[in-house]
């Protein structure tokens, strides 16, 4: 046994059903009869590259959801992520307020109260500003038997020091909190003096970019996975995004576009947009909003359109024929011959697929996509598509920005929610106010 694995033993384990995914708890003890943890998800035994979070006990952010810190909010990010991933670890150390006890960390807020910071407090009552050590950590996963990990942390510290006791830590996944006024200053001390890794940038502004940076995180964590979905689906990962009224209107009346999402949560619906490989909407959104479907609000690459067009009545005006990406039209192998020549004349790259009752097969359809190297797909409508995707049951996320407005109009499954075998509820939910819009993010559990 080597003297890292010498610190700690464990005691006993038992399944913990998270929010999250199950995991299992395993209870440590070190000489000196302290009590640490480990939550382990999935197989990590001699596993490289495991997703791994080093977490310090905080009793007032991670059990009372103090907002001076934002400890808490990694807390479930990490476990969030881990379970998204499908294995990783989060170890819980009992080293409270960065290694100086409850007891002074409490003296320390009285301080800053005062108008001190967070570091300044720490050394008045006499502690280095952070007293943490990572040698429990280190002997944690050498008793979990993992060999290298990727570490869930904005402390380059935390990255060197386990380094330094023989841990291959092969890349940092940041994790950065959202930001608001009670713990704004905490945060741009641990940046600037404590040397972590935030956006000092994004720390000076609490407003709707930095609500649209946190959710794009989760959202993003997500579709790093989209390649290993596909390689083991054959399918892209999918992205269901769309807008709606408070009583679940996407539009007044079918046919005719009804603008619903605020400037904020379209710039993140552009921002997702960047995010995909692919976008596509059927031919009904065609008709009535002759949409670009690229990225114009934000920074970013187009995505490649695809449009599902049964019987290839794309219209030769469309702007999408106008784009530096010409669209991909998934067509029936019932449609017109000629007019498919016509619309490949005109650049479209035109895909004929089985069909299902009429429409095309959509699972071809995604199986298609993934033979053409498409990892990540973002689906934005209309009603038919949408309810098509949730009926067969092939969306892996829904991304849905609600606006406070009544139009009593058209309601997505007004039409088609008969065609659903069963209607899923959404787990890992996660909520963000954008101006005067709430966008929810969640994956539906496809159990029956």
């Amino acid at each position: 046994m080597s003297t890292s694995a010498r610190l700690v033993t464990r005691k006993a384990s038992a399944r913990i059903p998270t929010a999250f995914s199950p995991f299992q708890l395993i209870f440590y003890e070190s000489p000196d009869n302290q009590e640490h943890l480990a939550l382990v998800r999935g197989e990590v035994q001699g596993q490289r590259d495991v997703m791994v979070r080093v977490h310090s006990e905080c009793f007032t952010g991670d059990v009372l959801g103090s907002r001076r810190c934002d400890c808490g909010d990694q807390l479930q990010l990490a476990l969030r992520r881990i379970a998204q991933a499908g294995s990783g670890v989060v170890i819980y150390l009992r080293q409270e307020g960065r290694g100086i006890g409850l007891l002074d960390k409490l003296r320390a807020y009285h301080l800053q109260d005062q108008g001190c910071d967070t570091g300044d407090a720490n050394l008045m009552l006499g502690h280095e500003a952070d007293e943490r050590e990572y040698g429990i950590a280190a002997a944690i996963l050498e008793d979990l038997g993992v060999k290298s990990i990727r570490l869930l942390t904005n402390n380059p510290h935390k990255i060197e020091s386990l380094a330094e006791m023989g841990i291959a830590v092969e890349g940092r996944i940041p994790l950065q909190a959202q930001v608001h006024p009670e713990n704004a200053a905490y945060l741009r001390t641990k940046a600037r003096r404590l040397r972590h890794l935030l956006s000092l940038e994004e720390l000076e502004d609490t407003g709707g970019r930095q609500l649209t940076t946190r959710l794009m995180e989760e959202i993003q964590e997500a579709l790093h996975l989209a390649g290993e979905h596909r390689r083991r689906t054959g399918r892209p990962y999918v992205t269901l995004s769309y807008a709606q009224s408070l009583d679940g209107s996407i539009a007044d009346r079918p046919g005719r576009p009804l603008p619903l999402s605020g400037s904020q949560s379209l710039a993140m619906t552009h921002t997702l947009r960047a995010a995909h490989d692919a976008i596509l909407v059927g031919i009904g959104t065609v008709l009535a909003d002759n949409p670009r479907l690229n990225v114009r609000l934000v920074e970013g690459r187009d995505p490649q359109p695809v449009i599902v067009d049964s019987r290839l009545r794309f219209p030769a005006y469309s702007n999408l024929l106008r784009n530096c990406r010409t669209p991909w039209i998934a067509a029936s192998n019932g449609a017109d011959l000629e007019r498919q020549r016509d619309l490949e004349e005109m650049g479209a790259k035109v895909l004929v697929l089985p069909s299902h009752n009429g429409w095309v097969d959509l699972t071809c359809l995604l199986e298609r996509l993934g033979e053409l190297g498409v990892n990540s797909l973002m689906v934005e409508g209309g009603a038919q598509i949408i309810t098509s995707f949730l009926s067969f049951r092939l969306v892996n996320q829904i991304v849905l920005t609600i606006a406070p407005m009544l139009v009593g109009g058209l309601r997505v499954m007004d039409n088609f929610g008969g065609y659903l075998r069963s209607f899923p509820r959404l787990k890992n939910l996660s909520y963000q106010r954008l101006g005067e819009d709430l966008v929810l993010r969640g994956e539906p559990d496809w159990r029956d």
